[in-house]
């Protein structure tokens, strides 16, 4: 199924409502990449230490 966004539909979605659920533009996400990267790399070593690699 493909939706289409007209100019009508477009300049709607600008006036809804928010229903508090999380921006695309919030939150500092170099500190987000880098706890992420930080628990791969935990994983990774409790992965190997414990010989299961």
């Amino acid at each position: 199924m493909v939706f289409v966004m007209t100019s009508t539909t477009h300049s709607l979605a600008l006036f809804r409502a928010r229903t508090g659920g999380p921006r695309d533009d919030d939150g500092p996400k170099i500190l987000e990449n880098v706890l992420g990267w930080t628990l791969v790399v935990l994983l990774a070593v409790l992965v190997t230490r414990a010989g299961l690699m």
